[in-house]
């Protein structure tokens, strides 16, 4: 080789590596892309063993019952990661406690443009808060998530205070907002663990769990009509699935929250920082309904104990349970529940039918696994001057 030819070599050599130290730190900063929907085929990849166990490429991950939140299958579940747009769950959450579907929204200049995936808002345009939760649920729409994120917040920051303390009311320590769509922030993340119960308590609201498990949505809003297909590949290929939502950036690599409904039991997932994430999410699900079905373990209206009411006419009351109490168990398991019933600290007559008069809690080993409040099974009245009448006539006839 001459030493024109080489020096021609080094050249493109040295301008191929400049190339990609200018590129590497754009697309590193870059949200949401055209690759949150992507999924790979079924024999794409596989572990070492040859059994195509995709949860070993997941950073994290978790498995949950929706009702009872116990975690069924779990692998460093506590790890705080980005989450990318699967934080959209907590932003459509947010929105449905605020919002009516059929309020209009005046979309802002913030809104537009927005980067990473897109709904493709046009500064002024107005459209229904339902519209842009579809936008921002199947399109993944960054500029969805500020659109609404303002509308209800005031702001950015005014939003994400608003989704810490809905994090905060949840019970979450390991969460942490910054921005509606996921874009990355250092200071935005949460757990596996976390993110499935997040999932869990919106899939309690009716209008999301229509929204998520939703594969198309043509807009009624807006300045355009748009067409949307979810980017949900469980949807059409995993039965009995509902949602949840899929996020990609750079720095969280592909992220999954998702759920399924099957014989009474749903089931609400994470993975995080997994390629195979639509793969791996199958895995956990039919860990879950292969090894676990509901068991009713108290019904309401079950006699769970009786109380002491020292001035009442009728000294003994039973307490009955609220709710059910029903939770995933293991095939083939044997439940052993304890019971630990705390009263409330005065219970005096009189006393309604149906009034709380305490708490009682359930336990398998030291496992918490659920609540109940406890109930009057009947009205109970205080002692009157008759009562002491009727007493003393039945000692004289004694």
């Amino acid at each position: 080789m001459n030493a024109s030819v080489l020096r021609k070599v080094l050249l493109i050599l040295l301008a191929t590596m400049l190339l990609i130290a200018m590129v590497q730190p754009i697309v590193s900063a870059y949200g949401e892309t055209a690759l949150d929907g992507y999924f790979l085929s079924e024999n794409t990849l596989q572990d070492s063993s040859g059994t195509g166990k995709y949860l070993s490429y997941a950073a994290s991950y978790a498995l949950i019952e929706q009702t009872s939140g116990q975690k069924l299958k779990s692998g460093n579940e506590n790890s705080r990661l980005p989450m990318a747009s699967t934080t959209k769950t907590m932003t459509a959450l947010i929105v449905l406690e605020h919002c009516r579907l059929d309020e209009l929204v005046s979309v802002p200049s913030e809104a537009v443009g927005t980067e990473g995936s897109s709904m493709y808002l046009k500064y002024d345009e107005v459209i229904s808060v339902e519209d842009l939760l579809y936008g921002l649920m199947l399109l993944s729409g960054n500029d969805a998530a500020v659109a609404l994120a303002i509308h209800v917040g005031g702001s950015i920051e005014g939003f994400a205070e608003l989704m810490n303390d809905k994090a905060k009311e949840m019970g979450l320590k390991d969460t942490h907002f910054v921005t509606p769509n996921g874009l990355h922030n250092n200071d935005h993340y949460t757990t596996a663990y976390e993110l499935a119960l997040i999932g869990a308590e919106a899939l309690k609201n009716d209008d999301f769990r229509t929204i998520v498990s939703t594969q198309y949505h043509t807009s009624t809003t807006g300045s355009i009509t748009r067409t949307m297909k979810n980017k949900n590949a469980l949807l059409w290929d995993y039965e009995g699935a509902i949602g949840i939502k899929t996020g990609y950036t750079m720095a969280a690599g592909r992220c999954l929250l998702f759920a399924a409904e099957r014989d009474g039991m749903t089931l609400v997932g994470a993975v995080m920082n997994c390629r195979p994430m639509f793969e791996a999410a199958e895995e956990l699900m039919n860990y879950g309904f292969s090894n676990y079905s509901m068991c009713r373990v108290v019904e309401k209206g079950a006699e769970l104990a009786r109380c002491y009411v020292p001035n009442a006419q009728k000294s003994l009351l039973a307490l009955l349970s609220k709710s059910d109490i029903i939770i995933p168990v293991k095939k083939g398991d044997e439940l052993k529940i304890e019971i630990r019933v705390s009263p409330s600290d005065i219970v005096r007559a009189p006393i309604l039918k149906g009034e709380t008069l305490g708490t009682a809690e359930f336990y398998c080993g030291d496992e918490f696994i659920g609540k109940t409040s406890l109930t009057a099974a009947e009205a109970v009245a205080a002692r009157d001057f008759m009562f002491y009448i009727r007493l003393m006539f039945r000692a004289m006839q004694n």
